[in-house]
């Protein structure tokens, strides 16, 4: 007979609890989503996303090894930007060689070297290692075949990507090691537009001349996105010891 009070009795209890919790986590939410905003309206995204890219240590001299980590598919932009980068470096190094570290055997490490080809690297200079299903597993792959004090090495990810690089590789066993951030570059076009020439309606807010505004808000918004998932994988990488 009590079986059924006693039911509803913890039924309750649970019930109010997730109430109790999840007007924690909507207010959670919220301020993070509230602080993320504020903080697209700042520079501070932009800067975060420097430092992950030049903390590690930037190549200051001509390596004597280019390592292009790989990790896109082909062709995509994140990965064309890099072989990009990658190609300039040894068109200014010719004596380097220029590894690529991506986990494929196939048409995306064929299009690859032929990219670095198109850009004017010579494929007998190119090493492809189709080997490494992660930034630690690229070091460990890399660090066999590099012996220790052959010379110094420059890799060539994305910047949010290169503070974790660089150290996976020192930790590796990789000591002399700089890294080479495939930045991207914004178009030096401000985008004005006249708002009624182009039949803008009277009703709508005229953002016509604020840029920061239509783009450079929203791509702090992302930054701040990419930022936050390495840092999250930076603190992963701490605590298996990989950095």
């Amino acid at each position: 007979m009590d079986l059924l009070p006693t039911l509803r009795m913890v039924a309750r209890s649970v019930w109010l609890c997730m109430v109790r919790w999840s007007r924690r986590v909507v207010v959670w939410l919220g301020s993070l989503a509230l602080l993320l905003i504020v903080l697209a309206c700042t520079r501070v995204p932009f800067d975060m996303h420097r430092w992950l890219g030049s903390g590690a240590g930037e190549c200051r001299t001509a390596p004597e090894a280019i390592v292009v980590l790989g990790g896109s598919g082909m062709p995509s932009g994140p990965e064309l930007l890099r072989l990009h980068h990658a190609a300039a470096l040894a068109v200014a190094v010719p004596a380097a060689p220029v590894y690529i570290m991506h986990p494929d055997t196939g048409a995306t490490m064929r299009q690859m070297v032929a990219e670095l080809v198109l850009r004017g690297v010579q494929v007998a200079r190119i090493r492809p290692v189709p080997l490494g299903e992660n930034t630690r597993e690229q070091a460990l792959v890399f660090a066999r075949q590099w012996k220790a004090g052959q010379g110094s090495v420059a890799v060539v990810t994305a910047p949010e990507n290169m503070y974790r690089s660089v150290h996976a590789f020192r930790k590796a066993g990789v000591a002399q090691v700089c890294g080479a951030p495939a930045w991207d570059h914004a178009m030096p076009h401000d985008f004005a537009y006249r708002h009624k020439a182009i039949g803008g309606k009277a009703w709508a807010p005229d953002v016509s001349g604020n840029i920061g505004l239509r783009y450079t808000f929203w791509n702090y918004l992302k930054l701040e996105i990419t930022c936050l998932r390495e840092f999250a994988a930076i603190a992963y990488y701490r605590v298996n010891g990989w950095i």
